[in-house]
């Protein structure tokens, strides 16, 4: 028998911190926007390491207090790096994975999220790297995800292709689907979301306003037929973050907007 709309489970929504405005992050530090993210009605709260005011911020210490202000608001945690899982030259690099582990697990996060990083055309998968990622992997409590970035480097379709291929079938490791920074990269997206659909295990919501270098972020239109088949191609069943700003106006707050914009990204 099939569940009716009301008792099908509702796609959980991330609030990225930085849709309420880097400059907002830095000065009031994620704890107090992780509340308007609860607010918002979102299920989650994606920490951004270069948000942070201070490196004292990455501190196990400090990163344990936010987990904790963060579950005291009812949300689980995201802890984003900036920080690429492979160097320009290819290889892998270990040290920053474990960091981004440790700073994960002292948050309390169940997703850790790094950059891919690499070459333009791909990043190493000898048996030697790959032992090593999948070792590194092991050790986090959070599920590792790699991103694809705005950069050739780390953001084309075939390098996420051939890094998953030569992977185990238990490899540990799965992707951030970011709809909009292929866009950037000079990809197609409904291609991307055709071949990589499998090992997607959050996606990072956006539409693309502007071209070039003046591109960016913003909240995908009303009846959007070219977003809602994107995210048609991926699993249905992984958390949404929306990573667009909200706009506050004349006659919305920016409360009510990240509460509409929750709500919209859910129904998608």
């Amino acid at each position: 028998m099939s569940l009716s709309p009301s008792e099908a489970k509702r796609t959980e929504v991330v609030i990225v911190a930085s849709a309420f405005g880097a400059d907002a992050i830095r000065r009031d530090g994620h704890a107090a926007w992780a509340e308007a993210a609860a607010r918002a009605g979102a299920d989650g709260f994606e920490v951004r390491r270069e948000l942070f005011a201070d490196e004292a911020d990455a501190r196990p210490e400090a990163l344990a207090q936010l987990g904790a202000q963060i579950r005291a608001h009812g949300l689980w945690a995201v802890y984003s790096t900036p920080a690429t899982l492979f160097r320009d030259d290819g290889s892998l690099d270990a040290d920053a994975l474990r960091l981004a582990i440790g700073e994960a697990a002292a948050l309390g996060a169940r997703i850790v999220k790094l950059q891919l990083g690499g070459t333009e055309s791909t990043v190493a998968t000898d048996p030697a790297t790959l032992d090593r990622l999948m070792t590194g992997i092991a050790a986090s409590k959070a599920r590792v995800v790699v991103e694809n970035g705005q950069l050739k480097a780390g953001g084309t379709i075939g390098a996420f292709e051939a890094l998953f291929a030569a992977l185990p079938e238990a490899r540990g490791l799965a992707m951030t689907f970011d709809t909009g920074n292929w866009h950037w990269a000079e990809q197609d997206p409904l291609d991307a979301a055709k071949r990589l659909a499998p090992h997607v295990a959050y996606v990072h919501c956006k539409a693309v306003m502007g071209e070039g270098a003046r591109r960016f972020a913003a909240a995908p239109a009303n009846g959007d037929a070219r977003f809602a088949t994107l995210l048609a191609q991926l699993p249905g069943d992984v958390p949404r973050g929306i990573e667009y700003p909200f706009i506050a106006g004349a006659d919305v707050s920016l409360d009510a907007d990240a509460a509409r914009q929750v709500a919209r990204i859910a129904a998608f």
